[in-house]
């Protein structure tokens, strides 16, 4: 964190000091949302939330070492009341940035694949300097800001998360860190309840590339050229435009894509000056269009070629849940894949999942839950799943919940017969099917939207022996 006075984040956010808020005092330590985490010289963001308001909180903050809390209200602990406390935390973040000049901000969008490539970019550019990039999923209003606030004077880069729940919210956030590297991957459908259409989905990614600085200023959109959507956004910045991809519109391209028994890509690197082999250590050929976003910011950023290729070969998974790959001492392999779910990710992981049992000819599972926030097109897309399980000839299905009873449908009615597919309420009932069945050299993929709870199933059977 860099320090801050308490004068001076009551200036950045127009708040107020408490009475016994003394405004000299600085700020040292981390900028926190969970009382629990508050370390000596912090600041505490009271937030209030669904089940609990972390004003109620403030006390036992400062107790635990917090300078201050940010506060909507007088909390008889020192702090800076404001009107809006999320609000404010993007101002205290943005208060960071403009002490940082020299920092260079990646900010990294899509429907999908957000929190690898970033987790990939850290790997890749960490030779470089001090870098911020923290694992998991820091993308969201109160996110961001969580992640600037762990910068310091030493930190060269941060790369930053940008999610969306709706149009602006990619411009707010590029107002708390704006980026000078801006990377996006596709433009699926996720969240398409809440956007409303695949149009203004893609009008929402590309305010990233939109509050880009101009090419003779150093900005860098790096475009997903497989994507026509996302294509054509080189149309809506100054910046300078990168194509990634397997096309021929690619400036940086993968060539001779294989996958090995353990559903981990290889390819050729090639820019237009030289190329280079990689082979990935994650899972999934859909890996390979996140890999080539990073080499392409990479680039961007000075980092020779060869140095990029090894670097992404060496690259481990660092977040939670994400074609988390576990092999139990009995055989059976279990793909966690429950953090976050649409139709073109879904279909992306089962293709995975193929790729992995043909080698071996093992038997397949598809442990399948709920995509949310698909709005009216979520019973139509659940459906295509379970056609689309079928036509790959996945061995087993198992649709979990009610809001993936469609998936089990869709199968059945593809053609799928002799208990190839199955419907269960819950996630108990899942794991009991599973241990029933279960055969050692099985493979089995769990996948679906968080809330839908799968990751604990996945957890669940990794425990089983």
């Amino acid at each position: 964190m860099i320090p801050l006075t308490l004068a001076e984040i009551a200036s950045a956010t127009g708040g107020r000091l408490d009475a016994v808020a003394d405004p000299t005092a600085r700020v040292t330590g981390a900028v926190v949302t969970d009382s629990r985490e508050v370390v000596a010289g912090g600041l505490f963001v009271a937030r209030q939330g669904e089940a609990q308001d972390g004003h109620d909180f403030a006390s036992a903050a400062v107790s635990a070492g917090a300078v201050a809390v940010l506060a909507s209200r007088p909390v008889g602990v020192p702090a800076i009341v404001v009107d809006d406390t999320e609000v404010a935390f993007g101002q205290v973040a943005r208060a960071v940035m403009d002490r940082l000049p020299s920092l260079t901000v990646v900010g990294v969008t899509g429907s999908s694949g957000k929190t690898t490539t970033k987790d990939l970019l850290a790997q890749v550019l960490e030779p470089l300097g001090p870098l911020v990039a923290p694992p998991g999923s820091y993308n969201s209003e109160v996110g961001v800001p969580l992640t600037v606030t762990r910068v310091d004077g030493d930190t060269r880069t941060l790369v930053v998360e940008m999610g969306a729940r709706g149009p602006g919210h990619i411009a707010y956030l590029c107002g708390i860190a704006p980026p000078r590297i801006g990377i996006v991957l596709n433009v699926g459908s996720a969240h398409l309840g809440e956007f409303g259409d695949r149009e203004t989905i893609a009008r929402t990614k590309a305010e990233l590339v939109t509050s880009l600085p101009a090419a003779d200023a150093g900005g860098v959109a790096v475009l997903n050229a497989d994507d026509p959507v996302v294509r054509r956004m080189a149309e809506q910045t100054e910046a300078q435009v990168v194509m990634v991809g397997e096309s021929v519109h690619s400036d940086i391209r993968a060539e001779d894509v294989v996958l090995d028994d353990g559903g981990r890509p290889s390819f050729r690197l090639v820019t237009a000056d030289d190329s280079a082999d990689v082979s990935l250590r994650l899972v999934g050929e859909h890996q390979v269009s996140n890999a080539l976003a990073v080499a392409a910011a990479a680039l961007a950023l000075g980092v020779p070629l060869a140095d990029v290729a090894s670097r992404l070969s060496q690259a481990l998974p660092r977040s939670r849940w994400r074609m988390e790959v576990t092999e139990r001492p009995d055989g059976v392999t279990v793909v966690n894949d429950a953090y976050n779910a649409n139709p073109e990710s879904m279909r992306a992981a089962l293709k995975t999942l193929v790729s992995m049992g043909r080698p071996a000819e093992a038997r397949t599972w598809a442990v399948l839950g709920e995509m949310r926030e698909l709005g009216e097109s979520s019973v139509a897309e659940h459906d295509a799943i379970g056609r689309l399980a079928v036509r790959l000839n996945v061995s087993r299905l198992v649709a979990v919940g009610d809001g993936a009873r469609a998936i089990h449908q869709g199968a059945t009615l593809e053609g799928s017969w002799d208990g190839e597919s199955a419907w269960v309420p819950d996630v108990d009932a899942a794991l009991a099917l599973l241990r029933s069945e279960l055969q050692p050299g099985d493979i089995v993929l769990v996948k679906s939207s968080r809330d839908s709870g799968l990751r604990f199933l996945g957890e669940r059977l990794v425990e089983d022996k």
